[in-house]
């Protein structure tokens, strides 16, 4: 089996807007969900979320530092939709009022057998200013998207206890 990169697309339905990556990581559900739901640790090694505040609730609001390398980013404040532990999180924000810039953001891992899963990172935008922020997607959040899919498969797929800087570890 090869394996699977995707590097982030930007696809368009209508007036919405689909920025989609994936990529393959050896590691249990169990192991990528643990990294991924420990919001303490993305400082670490997180190098497009920089920080998460808050629970793993539906429901609830969490506060968000988004900053993909070269951006001075932007802080957002979600609320979940959905946390399914091994599988899924998502979560909806929106820039300033609803309609304006609508972003649903979901992580997905789907098991492929033996210690191997399927990470996949997408969000769904829609809103007035979606052609203004079109190219922004494009280059700056698709970059973000990368960075972080290839740090999550860095942390994952290092032995248990292994020690990171900058997200990536040392040995």
């Amino acid at each position: 089996m090869t394996e699977q990169h995707i590097l982030p697309e930007l696809r368009k339905s209508g007036g919405t807007r689909e920025l989609y990556s994936e990529i393959e990581i050896h590691a249990s559900p169990e192991r990528i969900w643990e990294i991924l739901s420990d919001f303490k640790s993305y400082p670490e090694w997180n190098p497009f979320i920089r920080s998460i505040q808050g629970t793993l609730v539906v429901g609830e609001w969490i506060k968000a530092d988004l900053r993909p390398s070269g951006t001075t980013g932007m802080k957002i404040s979600p609320v979940l939709l959905k946390v399914d532990p091994g599988r899924e999180l998502r979560w909806i924000g929106h820039l300033f009022v609803r309609g304006l810039v609508d972003g649903e953001h979901v992580f997905e891992i789907r098991p492929l057998g033996n210690d191997l899963c399927l990470f996949i990172q997408h969000e769904y935008f829609s809103g007035l200013l979606i052609p203004l922020i079109e190219a922004m997607l494009r280059t700056d959040t698709a970059r973000g998207f990368a960075e972080m899919n290839e740090a999550l498969k860095a942390r994952a797929e290092q032995p248990a206890g292994a020690v990171f800087v900058n997200a990536f570890p040392l040995r």
